[in-house]
């Protein structure tokens, strides 16, 4: 049988995995520089934990497990008896009670629940894990990624807002990729909801807006037509998406909202949060089409796109004043940001801004010409090795042009070179493969000719 990858999953070569881990590196470095600390939560949660969490539509992504396991006999038979049933097209309950993850902040807002006691609040977290999704895969979108997320909770303040900006701004610089950051705010479009048909709207007019990036604006309003809003509602979603230009500054579409929302209170409230917001970062872009359709926000909303390519946001998150209410611990309010390491990794690979140091795994190899030499190679290996510089002898004694092609192809910038008269001598030939220039030296000169 071939073997074959589940989709939506990818196997990472050793090449691929530096790539990833200088973008890992780079971000979490970022977040320890801003007092952030690391934290881990399991693969898989009980399946209440992440069901209904994230809307009708996150629920239908999250991928659910089996009961099974030889441990505890009577759950794996009611299992396969439960499956065999719903084969047949009938109702069951209690086939699964486990799920993998959808994404860090649930989990996380379950361990703050389950820890508050011990917690030293305001906590600031971080987390790098995979997450799964039974989405449909594509260029940018897969079943299994890795997220980098940075949350704040027990506090309020919008300084927390700007520090997480601040940090994106910092982290995408250092990787060289143009972005636009974009924010908005759910108090604003719960203003919307009131004005198009009531608080309970909301929901379906963001799950709507949050599509309107990849369909039309004729779509989102079938879309919302369906749901049974009026033609009032239906023109007062309209008026509000045309307020999105990309000519109108910060302020215009502030003043244009307090016409529009001003006069509600929550609608006012998130108007003064976004121009707290906005006057800090003159680079940041005020978008009244972001939704983020994932119920749990309460406030700020962001999303980061690259500029000069086609590919879908590559962080994104908010303020979450109640997360772990929704686990009987209210009142712990918090906001986090996520890194989307994956499509990261796509925007650099395509546009060429992965460092070239980063492709050279091993910076020195000792050719292999036989038993003899072996004595000096592992004395020269150990001395490379306890200075910091990686090093490695070729395991075979096969002929000297094809131990060359093997360190060219692993990008090693230098090879040492010990035979009879090296070994006579007590000397080191090394030849450096980005000039061409081969020398001779002693061992305690050899840091120096490397570096």
């Amino acid at each position: 049988m071939k073997p074959t990858l589940p989709q939506g999953t990818r196997d990472f070569s050793p090449e691929i995995v530096r790539k990833r881990s200088f973008i890992f590196k780079t971000i979490q470095t970022q977040f320890e520089l801003y007092g952030f600390e690391p934290l881990e939560t399991p693969a898989f949660e009980n399946i209440d934990t992440l069901m209904g969490k994230y809307g009708e539509e996150g629920d239908k992504l999250i991928f659910k497990i089996l009961n099974n396991g030889l441990d505890r006999p009577e759950k794996h038979v009611q299992a396969q008896e439960d499956f065999n049933r719903v084969l047949t097209g009938k109702n069951v309950k209690g086939i699964t009670e486990r799920a993998l993850k959808y994404d860090l902040t649930i989990p996380f807002a379950r361990y703050v629940a389950m820890n508050k006691g011990q917690i030293n609040f305001p906590f600031k977290r971080y987390q790098i894990q995979p997450v799964w999704r039974a989405d449909r895969p594509q260029r940018g979108r897969y079943r299994e990624f890795t997220q980098c997320d940075a949350d704040v909770v027990g506090s309020k303040s919008l300084i927390n807002e700007i520090e997480l900006i601040q940090l994106y701004k910092e982290v995408f610089e250092k990787l060289n990729i143009p972005v636009a950051i974009c924010v908005n705010n759910r108090k604003i479009l719960a203003a919307l909801a009131e004005l198009a048909g009531g608080a309970s709207r909301l929901t379906d007019i963001t799950i709507a807006i949050d599509k309107l990036d990849k369909t039309s604006l004729d779509k989102v309003m079938e879309e919302l037509s369906a749901k049974n809003l009026d033609e009032q509602a239906l023109d007062t979603v309209k008026r509000y998406l045309s307020l999105k230009t990309d000519e109108t500054n910060n302020k215009e579409i502030i003043q244009k909202l307090e016409t529009m929302i001003g006069m509600i209170d929550i609608g006012k409230e998130g108007l003064q949060e976004i121009t707290f917001i906005t006057n800090h970062f003159s680079d940041i872009k005020l978008d009244v089409t972001l939704a983020r359709g994932l119920n749990y926000y309460t406030g700020t909303i962001l999303e980061v796109k690259p500029l000069g390519i086609q590919m879908g946001s590559i962080g994104g998150g908010g303020r979450y004043d109640d997360l772990t209410g929704l686990f009987g611990v209210p009142d712990v309010p918090g906001v986090g940001i996520s890194f989307g390491v994956d499509r990261i990794y796509d925007v650099m690979d395509e546009l060429k801004l992965f460092p070239d140091a980063i492709q050279q795994s091993v910076e020195v190899m000792l050719v292999n010409f036989g038993e003899m030499f072996q004595q000096r190679n592992f004395d020269i290996l150990h001395f490379l090795r306890k200075n910091q510089i990686s090093a490695e002898l070729y395991p075979d004694v096969i002929k000297f042009d094809k131990q060359l092609k093997y360190a060219h192809k692993k990008k090693v910038t230098f090879i040492i070179i010990i035979g009879e008269d090296e070994l006579k001598e007590g000397t080191i030939s090394i030849k450096n493969f980005t000039t061409g220039v081969q020398e001779k030296c002693q061992l305690n000169d050899l840091l120096q000719c490397i570096k």
